[in-house]
């Protein structure tokens, strides 16, 4: 790659001499950087190690995929769609990544790819497709992103540009989750959309390219990533709060269902005949269509959220509990709905029974954590905290709320501790200033 150009920008503030030391270095970080595209074999900026890819996937996607309610708790439903994201990643240029493929509970549309392999599905997309050939497509564009090292070349190239303009690297960070997830996000839930990549138009169509291609080596027929882009060309025109983020994320054009329509009859076209297996995809997701007018009860109260609009929210999500009584999403949401309406006894209410139906996700004891704050149930919001911690650690605002409760609790060594924990990670803030400052008022620290 020696004949890549370095960008010339000179920063203010420095002089000639320091800048020309620091393109140097952003050209010996190019060169060095370099790395041959698994995809296409050419060679492409790479700061990104693939053991670097999976760590920084290890670390975020259990945020994302909690911020998302969770894997669904159909196990039929999760294997068979672990089953089919299998067969097409031992068709992919990467087959040693560590793959896991699942269903997130989340109603709203989207399914997304982390840089070392996790891709998901939510609960709303395969709602809305009609055939296994229809899924095949969908995970083997996120397949695509994986295998073409998207992220990891996003990554890399902010990488170098915060190289050249001062020596500071940074790691790109992505999109929002969904709706309710933003609100939780608020609340000091971490990880709603933690690098979920933007992909460029560029990046969209050589995922479409490989998913067709890994789709067909596994023996579904090209029609299934032609009806999955018309399904979702139909969703955004009548239902585009829906799909949103889906879009934000995976920007949709007339062009790449045009060129998946040409590539079927012509890069494919041997492959025309091979099957799209509706039936079997209709078997598998039966449980889940039983519940269509309780998820649409959902998604219309998670677009009234959105608009602010808590007390039609909150019938919408009521209508949905009704049919579905102990659904954990609509539990949760209608609890994450009394939360921002300060109702704090009724939110405590309904994400309790969210933690009875689904113990082992750990979105529900964080939001019963803070519920219980605001009731002074100090006790009950530090189990809470401490319950999210063991299933999901690394969020340091639960760490800030366990010395918080602590500290109500008059325990004073117990919250100094949490609070030591909480500033070793986050130094600036009000919530770092309020620890800092117990730490100094109670003698752990002499103030600087």
């Amino acid at each position: 790659m020696m004949g890549a150009s370095i960008p010339t920008l000179k920063p203010k503030g420095i002089s000639r001499r320091d800048f020309l030391v620091l393109s140097s270095m952003a050209a010996a970080g190019w060169i060095a950087g370099c790395a041959a595209n698994p995809v296409t074999g050419k060679t492409q900026l790479m700061l990104v190690s693939e053991d670097e890819e999976i760590q920084i996937d290890q670390q975020n996607s259990p945020f994302q995929i909690s911020s998302d309610y969770g894997p669904v708790q159909d196990k039929a439903l999760n294997g068979y769609v672990r089953e089919v994201g299998r067969q097409l990643a031992s068709r992919t240029h990467r087959t040693q990544m560590p793959y896991s493929f699942s269903v997130v509970n989340a109603i709203y549309v989207n399914a997304y790819a982390f840089p070392g392999g996790t891709i998901a599905c939510t609960w709303g997309i395969l709602f809305s497709l009609d055939n296994e050939a229809e899924l095949a497509a969908l995970l083997g564009h996120e397949l695509g992103h994986v295998n073409a090292r998207h992220t990891a070349s996003a990554m890399s190239k902010g990488k170098l540009t915060q190289v050249v303009i001062g020596g500071v690297s940074v790691v790109a960070a992505g999109a929002g989750g969904s709706l309710a997830g933003q609100l939780t996000s608020q609340l000091g839930m971490v990880g709603a959309g933690a690098l979920l990549a933007s992909y460029s138009r560029d990046n969209e169509r050589e995922a479409d390219a490989l998913g067709m291609e890994y789709m067909v080596k596994a023996g579904y027929g090209p029609q299934g990533i032609i009806g999955l882009m018309n399904m979702l060309r139909n969703l955004s025109k009548n239902k585009p709060s829906t799909i949103e983020l889906m879009f934000a994320t995976h920007p949709m054009s007339d062009e790449r269902y045009q060129t998946a329509v040409e590539n079927s009859k012509t890069k494919y076209a041997s492959a025309q005949n091979l099957p799209l297996y509706r039936d079997r995809y209709m078997d598998h997701t039966a449980k889940l269509r039983s519940m269509k007018g309780a998820i649409e009860e959902l998604q219309k109260g998670e677009q009234e959220m959105g608009r602010e609009k808590f007390a039609d929210a909150e019938g919408h999500f009521r209508n949905a509990l009704r049919q579905a009584p102990d659904d954990y999403v609509g539990l949760v949401m209608m609890g994450t709905c009394q939360i921002v309406q300060k109702n704090f006894g009724e939110a405590v209410r309904y994400v309790d029974q969210a933690k009875t139906v689904y113990p082992q996700e750990a979105q529900a004891y964080y939001l019963g954590g803070f519920a219980r704050l605001q009731t002074k149930d100090f006790s009950g919001a530090y189990q809470d905290f401490s319950t999210n911690e063991k299933l999901l650690p690394g969020n340091p605002m639960v760490i800030f709320f366990k010395g918080l409760a602590q500290e109500n609790m008059g325990n004073k060594p117990e919250a100094a501790q949490e609070y030591d924990r909480y500033l070793r990670i986050v130094q600036e803030g009000k919530f770092a200033q309020h620890a800092y400052q117990r730490l100094v008022a109670w003698g752990y620290i002499k103030k600087q």
